[in-house]
């Protein structure tokens, strides 16, 4: 295998840009490096939960939950390139029904906590959402691949899950909020 990353930093950036591939250069605050950006940060919250939680079957769906969103981000900065196909989302969607089915119906919406790793699943949920914003954005100014929307509306699902999962099987209470106050 090549070395990929031999000298970390190359001081082309210190202008505001950077470069999806060898020969061009855009804005840092570009809509596509916005979304790629989004989707890292996701891949690194993901990494959080699976560092507070690393035993269990969620985090175990975890892991080739950030390769593909290493696959999306590559994607996103090589266009040419489809990584993201129906096979991911339809996964996602198996993992919802299956997991959904081990918990009580939920009659009122809950607030995101419990233990660190159910707490950040949210946290992971909650920037998935905006990753989602984030390529809404992207698609609304250039073509982008559609099944890469669908994964990760598909995506904050499955985070939203997984965190009940997760605090279920701390043996924590879900907070239900309280519409009263």
């Amino acid at each position: 295998m090549s070395y990929r990353l031999t000298k970390i930093y190359t001081r082309k950036g210190d202008d505001g840009t950077t470069s999806l591939d060898t020969r061009n250069r855009i804005a840092k605050n570009a809509a596509r490096i916005e979304a790629i950006g989004d989707i890292d940060e996701l891949n690194s919250v993901i990494g959080m939960v699976i560092a507070f939680d690393q035993q269990s079957k969620i985090s175990h769906a975890l892991h080739p939950i950030q390769q593909t969103l290493f696959d999306l981000g590559g994607e996103l900065a090589l266009p040419d390139r489809i990584a993201i196909h129906a096979e991911k989302t339809t996964e996602l969607e198996q993992w919802i029904d299956e997991w959904n089915a081990m918990l009580p119906p939920l009659k009122e919406f809950i607030l995101p906590g419990g233990t660190p790793a159910s707490a950040t699943c949210h946290l992971a949920r909650t920037v998935c959402r905006r990753a989602e914003r984030s390529l809404v954005t992207l698609q609304e100014k250039e073509k982008i691949n559609s099944e890469m929307l669908r994964y990760i509306n598909r995506l904050s699902d499955v985070l939203f899950v997984a965190a009940r999962i997760l605090a279920k099987e701390a043996g924590e209470k879900e907070i239900l909020w309280d519409h009263e106050k």
